[in-house]
């Protein structure tokens, strides 16, 4: 069931085209445009976070099960730093970066899943999932 299309992200431009690349994907499996805009933003969001924080990346998008159910799956990959504190890392405000600190708690909210595999040293890998509302 999983058809991956990986964009690579190693500048600011890539961040358009993973955006894009998910928009459209979304669009074909027929998501609602609130769901198309939410999962743009997100996948922006995390691109952002791998040309801020690791240099470069990679994001995945595919159509998978999860737990049953049908979702479109966003993993978002690098080998940077890796995230020491996940749990601080996932709240409102907070940021290494000097940013905003809403990428990581935004994506979350805009997804109906959101996990985070990471530690010093060891890359990061953010999965994100939004469910069909439908067989496709």
């Amino acid at each position: 069931m999983s058809a991956d299309l990986v964009v690579a992200v190693d500048t600011p431009d890539d961040i358009v085209t993973a955006r894009q690349a998910g928009r459209d994907l979304a669009v074909d499996l027929g998501f609602s445009m609130t769901d198309v805009t939410m999962i743009a933003t997100a996948i922006s969001e995390v691109a952002r976070n791998i040309t801020s924080y690791a240099g470069t990346g990679s994001i995945a998008l595919s159509l998978e099960k999860k737990d049953g159910r049908k979702a479109l799956v966003v993993r978002a990959s690098d080998n940077g730093p890796g995230i020491a504190d996940i749990t601080r890392a996932l709240e409102d405000g907070y940021s290494t970066g000097g940013g905003l600190g809403l990428g990581l708690p935004g994506a979350r909210r805009l997804m109906d899943h959101l996990e985070v595999t990471s530690g010093p040293g060891q890359g990061t890998l953010i999965e994100l999932w939004k469910w069909l509302a439908f067989d496709a």
